[in-house]
């Protein structure tokens, strides 16, 4: 999997488990939904996205949306 992929799937994944969380637990974890959603809107017109960087520096082979 290279790093475009990987930051989609643990993106999707923070939010399906802050959702379950938000209903099991405590509604503050719509913060944490809105968080992810939010940095991903800005990474789609910026290209930046602190998770690429993070998952390129531990050898993941990048993709081409975060250069």
């Amino acid at each position: 999997m290279n790093v475009d992929r990987l930051v989609l799937a643990l993106a999707g994944l923070f939010i399906l488990v802050s959702l379950v969380l938000s209903q099991l637990h405590s509604h503050y974890w719509l913060w944490f939904t809105a968080f992810v959603g939010a940095n991903l809107l800005q990474a789609a017109f910026t290209g930046f996205c602190p998770l690429a960087i993070v998952l390129k520096k531990l050898g993941r082979q990048p993709g081409c949306a975060f250069q």
